[in-house]
């Protein structure tokens, strides 16, 4: 057997749901216009799930995608990591639910909730058991239906956040300096009720109370979220790029969480990164939490953008308050 170099991300996928909801929608919500939410967040559209459709059928159909991109059968995972904070059940895992309706046997599965950086922190996991030799082919699927936690009275924040997922198959290569070269996770919960989800869990559970202070809806503090957000995610690029011996040359793509077009802007041209270098699908599809890094990075790589030996810089912040990086060769 040869020896295990890399970890390489071989197929991605992507799904969303059919419904559209523009800004033209929110306006008849909330007090707002669609010039006012492009100026301040760069969103036009979201996708939004149905009622009945949970984070497993996203999941699912975006973990096909991923197999069928990788040239792989369902029965070839070692281990399913799906990342998501608005899993379909508390028990069990997400990640069983997608485990046994793709059909992988009795692979292992769980869950990781990381907020917004659940890609990234997935795919570290990933990283970590292919090189440790824990597994050979890694499904990481980070996937949310966010509408199910967005308060659609509270006019700062409901026109941010759409549902979506993203895949990626990775599996151990011989073939060393490709896949995922480096990787950087951070926590501080000192910063945690800056984004929280007040109740549902064991420090208050559902009560007629807690339905009626809508403590089932995200609460933000979106202020200093940007600042947090801008100051992170320009840390991050420059540790990864510092820490991979690389030159904005030598990195064609910046792929970020799509949370924001003036924090991505900010963070970006400090780092001296012009327009054309930096992936942005946030027109379409809003803030997708912990998928976004992941439909990004798979739209990429469809446009034909990433090619063979390219190199991409993931970054993303979120809730936790966590941030975290990758850096991936094609």
């Amino acid at each position: 057997m040869k020896p295990v170099r890399s970890a390489k991300i071989v197929g991605t996928g992507m799904s969303v749901p059919e419904r559209v909801m523009t800004n033209e929608d929110f306006a008849r919500l909330v007090e707002t216009n669609d010039e006012w939410i492009v100026q301040r967040t760069g969103m036009k559209e979201r996708r939004i799930a149905e009622n009945d459709q949970a984070t497993s059928d996203l999941a699912v159909e975006a973990s096909r995608a991923a197999l069928e991109d990788a040239g792989l059968a369902p029965e070839d995972v070692d281990l399913v990591i799906c990342a998501t904070i608005t899993a379909d059940n508390i028990l069990p895992a997400t990640a069983c639910w997608i485990q046994n309706r793709l059909g992988c046997g009795d692979t292992a599965a769980y869950d990781l909730s990381a907020a917004c950086c659940g890609h990234l922190y997935a795919l570290a996991q990933a990283r970590a058991n292919i090189l440790s030799g824990q597994a050979k082919t890694v499904l990481v699927v980070a996937a949310e239906t966010l509408s199910k936690i967005t308060d659609y009275t509270d006019r700062s924040s409901c026109v941010l956040f759409g549902d979506g997922a993203g895949a990626a198959v990775v599996q151990a290569s011989d073939e060393p300096g490709v896949g995922i070269l480096y990787t950087t996770l951070y926590a501080d919960g000192g910063g945690g009720e800056m984004m929280l989800l007040p109740a549902g869990g064991s420090r208050r559970p559902p009560s007629h109370q807690t339905i009626e202070e809508r403590g089932h809806y995200m609460q933000i503090r979106g202020r200093e979220v940007f600042k947090f957000a801008v100051v992170k995610m320009q840390e991050l690029i420059e540790e990864c790029m510092k820490a991979c011996g690389l030159t904005v040359d030598q990195v064609r793509l910046v792929v970020p969480h799509q949370v924001n077009i003036r924090i991505i802007d900010a963070a970006t041209s400090r780092m001296g990164f012009p327009p054309e270098k930096v992936f942005l699908n946030i027109e379409k599809y809003g803030n997708t939490g912990g998928a976004s890094c992941a439909m990004a990075y798979h739209e990429a790589r469809k446009q034909g953008i990433l090619g063979p030996g390219d190199v991409a810089v993931l970054v993303a912040f979120g809730g936790g308050l966590t941030w975290a990086a990758a850096v991936v060769k094609h």
